[in-house]
């Protein structure tokens, strides 16, 4: 079971690495060709940080392993607020201050609310997957349409993209790092797989659970290192903004992957444990960003632990039930 282990191992840096290079390449193009820095976050980075979800989830479809991409698409979800934002609030209290963000995390909740309606008939098939796209070819042209009308000098998020933004990066630098990315995700998430696959089914465990744990948190730490670095450098909308950003693309595009490419049944866990509580921390978030107060829509640092404790109580769960 060694060379699959060290599959994983690899996989997972290789797959951060390569991940960061991507978003660094294909916002340093966008930034030459002239796109906006609020366009670059809303869409670009967004849609960056959640490549390896969507690389994976195809893979693991073509591959007859669908349960491993819906495990991805749930389990990211919940790392990314359990485990990501739990800790950048625990480095800096996280304060909405983009209107725009405050837009989009009830987009968020609605999303995964119609997730859950997709997935109650047990089944995640092809019309399941075609009404996901729709929704996110339709939140695309609304986050196109804020990102050019919205003022890149008075918006928060904007101006932290801006400050983001590596400094002088080429047109040729960047189109190498956003093929070497490309590259490289490719080749990291199909040994991650291979990887994950093995050690299922070597151990006995099933690939949905693999999904959920080792891979979802692998495939989070673009995540987690980008909201990190936001925090510490006091960039609160950016911090959250790449959480609610790759949520939204994980259950409009990662979700509806294996829906088309591999239609399944969906097991029952994931209606009765791994949706709800997914669900249910979309919520808290939804309550936690947007509470009106003296202190308008701040995510604590003792909030943050709380997010933390969910997610490592999530964890606790998981084991205990693969074991019994």
């Amino acid at each position: 079971m060694w060379l699959p282990s060290l599959a994983i191992i690899a996989g997972l840096a290789v797959l951060a690495w390569s991940a960061d290079r991507f978003v660094l390449g294909a916002a340093g193009l966008a930034r030459t060709l002239g796109v906006t820095p609020l366009l670059i976050g809303l869409t670009v980075v967004a849609f960056g940080t959640s490549a390896p979800e969507i690389i994976i989830s195809v893979l693991a479809s073509l591959q007859g392993s669908p349960a491993l991409a819906v495990g991805n698409a749930i389990g990211s979800n919940i790392a990314n607020i359990g485990l990501v934002l739990g800790v950048a609030a625990l480095i800096a209290p996280l304060t909405v201050a983009s209107t725009i963000l405050r837009r989009e995390l009830p987009i968020l909740l609605v999303v995964t609310v119609l997730g859950l309606l997709l997935l109650a008939d047990g089944v995640l098939g092809v019309r399941d997957g075609l009404v996901l796209l729709a929704g996110l070819l339709i939140l695309t042209v609304w986050l196109v349409r804020q990102g050019i009308t919205q003022n890149d000098e008075t918006n928060p998020l904007a101006v932290e993209v801006e400050q983001s933004l590596p400094p002088g990066l080429t047109l040729s630098r960047a189109i190498f790092w956003l093929l070497l990315g490309l590259v490289l995700l490719l080749l990291s998430s199909r040994t991650l797989v291979w990887g994950a696959v093995e050690i299922a089914q070597t151990l006995g465990v099933s690939e949905l659970v693999i999904g959920l744990t080792i891979v979802a948190i692998g495939t989070s730490l673009p995540e987690l290192a980008a909201s990190v670095a936001a925090a510490l450098k006091g960039e609160n909308d950016l911090a959250i903004g790449n959480i609610v950003g790759s949520n939204l693309f994980n259950l409009l595009c990662v979700l509806a992957i294996p829906g088309i490419l591999a239609p399944a049944a969906v097991e029952n866990e994931v209606l009765l444990r791994d949706y709800p509580l997914m669900l249910g921390l979309t919520l808290l978030l939804f309550i936690l960003a947007l509470t009106r107060g003296r202190k308008d829509g701040q995510i604590r640092r003792w909030q943050g632990a709380l997010l933390l404790s969910l997610f490592a109580g999530y964890l606790v769960l998981l084991g205990w039930m693969a074991v019994s």
